[in-house]
């Protein structure tokens, strides 16, 4: 049995090491603790979405390897996809909760990073586009752990807040949960396993940094207009 880390370097190699080596470690775990295996996972899950300080645990990757797992006979992939949804869902609802609960209390005074205005504009934007942010972001690591908190800071409406919630976890976990069963046992996934997680986590953040390309290459084309726009105006005058 390896040793326990002692410091934070030893816990970010042991994390990474982790991520780089997820069938193996998941193996350990289904080996170790058994039919317990179902609550590891369920709590992983919970934990990385319903706790902010938490976006560095596995989420797409942890359900793709687990049903792969199941494939093979070692875990039952009923056992994995309802549970797990379950999980999802409860953890979005506690981030929200915390977020709802802490929102008012920090943005009680204006301070320089903490203005109610702000408060006021994320309550704006959430009840406009909420729930595509909300199951949007069911597939973007770390951006899925912050955004249903921010959510509850902003006050979206809670009833609009659950539907896109359970509607969302419900899809991220059956998606992974099928890719994993059905393509995770295939030879060259089992042979290049820690290339196919890292290809998932490419994948999962590669549509954001998409969209935020696109959005800045509109503003420079907005601010281009802009001053095309006054150079018109410069002209008109000096005629």
């Amino acid at each position: 049995m390896p040793e326990m880390p002692t410091s934070l370097i030893e816990w970010l190699k042991l994390g990474v090491d982790f991520f780089v080596h997820l069938d193996e470690y998941l193996a350990l775990i289904v080996d170790v603790v058994g039919p317990w295996t179902y609550v590891v996972l369920f709590f992983i899950i919970f934990a990385e979405t319903g706790f902010v300080v938490t976006p560095f645990l596995p989420g797409d990757s942890l359900i793709f390897a687990a049903s792969a797992f199941a494939a093979k006979g070692h875990l039952s992939p009923w056992l994995l996809l309802f549970p797990l949804m379950v999980a999802a869902i409860v953890g979005d609802s506690v981030n929200y909760a915390i977020g709802h609960y802490l929102g008012p209390r920090v943005f009680r005074e204006d301070v320089r990073f903490l203005k109610r205005e702000y408060l006021e504009r994320t309550h704006q934007f959430y009840e406009k586009h909420g729930g595509k942010t909300i199951i949007l972001a069911r597939f973007v690591p770390i951006v899925r752990t912050f955004a249903p908190f921010v959510a509850g800071v902003g006050a979206m409406t809670y009833h609009k807040f659950i539907l896109y919630n359970v509607v969302g976890g419900i899809v991220w976990v059956s998606l992974f949960t099928f890719l994993g069963y059905f393509f995770g046992s295939i030879p060259f996934v089992e042979d290049n396993f820690s290339t196919v997680v890292f290809a998932i986590i490419f994948l999962s953040i590669l549509p954001p940094i998409i969209e935020a390309i696109r959005e800045r290459g509109k503003s420079k084309e907005e601010e281009e207009h802009k001053e095309i726009d006054a150079d018109k105006i410069g002209e008109l005058f000096e005629k």
